[in-house]
C-alpha cells in the first residue's frame, strides 16, 4: 500500500504547480489591467474636469498606456482561469477562450485608440475628451463581451 501512495502524491505534485501556475496567470491579468485603468482613470478625471488638465501628465499617463500595450498579455489567459474554471476568483467570461478571433480585434481596436490617444493627449482637454471616450468604447466593447459584472 505504501508502494502506491507514493507515486499517486508524486502525480499529485505536478497538478497542484500547475493550479496555482493558474492563480498566478489571474493575479497577473488583474495587475495588468488594474495598470491600464489607474491610468486610464486618471485621464478620465482630467477629461472631465474633475482634475485640472496637464498637457504633460496627460502625456505621460496615455504613453504609459501605450507601453502597456507593447506587453504579450496572451500568456495572462491560459484556459483554465475563467469564472467558470475559477468562480470568486476571475469575472473572465468563458467566452474569451470560444471566440478568440473576436478578441483579438477588439484587442487590436484598443491598442489603435490607445495610440490615437497618445498623439492628442497633449493637445488640451477638448482632444483629450475625445481621444479618452473612443478608448473607452474599446473598454466597453470587451467588458460587455467578455467581463462578469461581479465575481
Amino acid at each position: 500500500m505504501r508502494k502506491a501512495v507514493i507515486p499517486a502524491l508524486l502525480l499529485a505534485l505536478p497538478l497542484g504547480a500547475f493550479a496555482a501556475d493558474l492563480e498566478e496567470a489571474v493575479d497577473a491579468r488583474q495587475g495588468y489591467y488594474s495598470l491600464l485603468g489607474f491610468e486610464m482613470h486618471s485621464l478620465v478625471a482630467m477629461a472631465k474636469g474633475e482634475v485640472e488638465y496637464d498637457a504633460e501628465k496627460a502625456k505621460g499617463h496615455a504613453a504609459d498606456m501605450l507601453t502597456l500595450t507593447k506587453y504579450d498579455a496572451a500568456g495572462l489567459f491560459p484556459p483554465g482561469t475563467s469564472k467558470a474554471d475559477m468562480p470568486g476568483k476571475t469575472r473572465a467570461l468563458p467566452a474569451i477562450w470560444e471566440d478568440p478571433e473576436s478578441v483579438q480585434e477588439k484587442g487590436a481596436a484598443f491598442v489603435a485608440a490607445v495610440k490615437d490617444l497618445n498623439e492628442v493627449a497633449g493637445e488640451g482637454r477638448g482632444q483629450l475628451g475625445k481621444a479618452v471616450q473612443d478608448l473607452g468604447g474599446t473598454c466597453k466593447g470587451c467588458h460587455d463581451d467578455y467581463r462578469a459584472e461581479d465575481f
